[in-house]
């Protein structure tokens, strides 16, 4: 196996899980009072399962870059079929997934993650023209997309 020059987790960030843990509260809270402990149990520990799986499955989505692949959520190309790369942050990343967007484009978005990196995809049996990958550092990324030398984050 390679060793990758790029690798983050795109996990949700803490103040998701304290929303979270209040919304399951309340639950409980509105079902206990009138229903019982016991039916609040239940509700708000479902309630907590539920975003728990979700929270974990969402978040855990991974961008990774070695020597030959860049893997993104669920989807991964040979590094021979990028071409172009560009940091996106500010404006330039939320038009990157917005408006500015064509709707061939793969995108791996994040709506807690500020970043992204657009990566052109010379691939011609591949109908994206570019990937728009969401990513906390487009800096360190964008570097190992273009064989610059960078740490793990």
């Amino acid at each position: 196996m390679e060793q990758s020059t790029y690798r983050e987790s795109l996990r949700v960030p803490v103040s998701w899980w304290i929303i979270a843990a209040a919304a399951v509260v309340t639950l409980f809270g509105i079902v206990a009072v009138p229903v019982g402990t016991m039916a609040g149990v239940v509700v708000g520990g479902l309630a907590a399962v539920l975003l728990l799986a979700l929270f974990l499955r969402y978040g855990g989505a991974r961008v990774e870059v070695d020597d030959t692949r860049l893997r993104a959520g669920r989807a991964e190309i040979d590094r021979s079929y990028l071409g172009t790369v560009e940091e996106l942050t500010g404006d330039e990343a939320r038009h990157a997934f917005g408006r500015d967007c064509d709707p061939k484009a793969f995108l791996v978005l994040r709506s807690y993650i500020r970043g992204a990196v657009r990566v052109q995809i010379t691939d011609p049996a591949d109908p994206a023209p570019y990937w728009v990958i969401a990513t906390r550092h487009p800096d360190r990324l964008a570097a190992a997309l273009s064989g610059h030398s960078v740490g793990r984050s």
